[in-house]
């Protein structure tokens, strides 16, 4: 068994180590300011994050995909994040997955001993048939998880590209993905509890690589959810006529009608109402345009 006792996210925590003699407001502020770190150590790791994002969207625009790969809290977050993109951006499920150590069981309860298993995370990288267009995104908070660094090690010897994100020093832990993340959050509150600082670091990053992605392949127009799906529930059928009463000008009772003119279609119905077109010369206009609103819209603009 390795001894972990050099890794950053393993340390004790100076500034918690009375937590348990601490009253609840204490601990309240000593974790509120200790989570007031987080956004400063994301910002320290820009260029890789950008530089994962742009693997990322080469990656979905070629139709390839975006796999997660991960073990207990970070497998958990892999899988969210996948699980959140197809009805904020209409994603085929397929484009975004997240692959968790243990597999279903392991997202609601731990399955012992399954991040171990190296020879585990690369079958899960045979099981999705991985290719040269596809990229594998480990995340292992603290570096050393075996059953991401064995499905990493299988995507590079399948051609896909790699993006490894920890939450420790390069120097404490190596590796040798095309991008490497090192979002240094630092000793949590509770030792070695990476649910924590390291837990909500790695929200923030997953976060921003898929939005940014989908902003990037014309799924939002301006700030908007454009590319909603409205067919899964009453919440989301309300954000799109909101979305069409905002950049229409119309009444709830016309975006509605124009929305059911688009199949629910949001983009389709902008598209519709900005060029005075049928659904089908709409949705002509936009594959034309790559599903890029602005460039149907703005084009029209710039004629008239």
């Amino acid at each position: 068994m390795n001894d972990r006792s050099h890794i950053t996210t393993e340390h004790r925590n100076p500034r918690s180590e009375r937590l348990d003699a601490l009253a609840v407001g204490e601990m309240f502020d000593l974790i509120n300011s200790e989570d007031a770190t987080i956004a400063s150590a994301v910002a320290a790791a820009r260029g890789s994050i950008c530089s994962a994002i742009e693997l990322v969207v080469a990656a979905l625009r070629s139709g390839g995909r975006l796999i997660y790969v991960g073990a207990g809290t970070s497998g958990r977050l892999g899988v969210l994040d996948a699980a959140e993109c197809p009805p904020t951006f209409l994603s085929d499920p397929a484009m975004v997955q997240g692959v968790i150590a243990g597999g279903a069981e392991a997202l609601t309860r731990s399955v012992e001993g399954a991040e171990d298993r190296p020879e585990d995370g690369a079958a899960a990288i045979d099981q999705r048939e991985v290719g040269e267009n596809d990229v594998v995104f480990g995340i292992a908070t603290g570096g050393t998880t075996p059953f991401v660094h064995g499905a990493l090690g299988r995507a590079r010897q399948r051609r896909a590209k790699t993006v490894f994100l920890a939450c420790v020093p390069v120097n404490q832990v190596a590796d040798e993905a095309d991008v490497s993340i090192r979002v240094v959050t630092g000793p949590e509150v509770v030792t070695g509890s990476t649910r924590m600082k390291a837990g909500t670091a790695t929200k923030m990053v997953l976060n921003m690589v898929t939005t940014i992605a989908m902003v990037r392949l014309g799924k939002v127009y301006q700030n908007l959810m454009v590319d909603v799906n409205t067919k899964s529930n009453a919440k989301l059928v309300d954000r799109g006529m909101r979305i069409l009463q905002m950049v229409t000008g119309a009444s709830r009772e016309e975006a509605r009608s124009l929305l059911d003119a688009a199949d629910g279609h949001v983009k389709t119905a902008l598209v519709m109402h900005a060029r005075q077109v049928d659904r089908t010369t709409a949705e002509r206009l936009l594959r034309d345009a790559d599903g890029f609103v602005n460039r149907v819209i703005e084009t029209r603009r710039e004629i008239d």
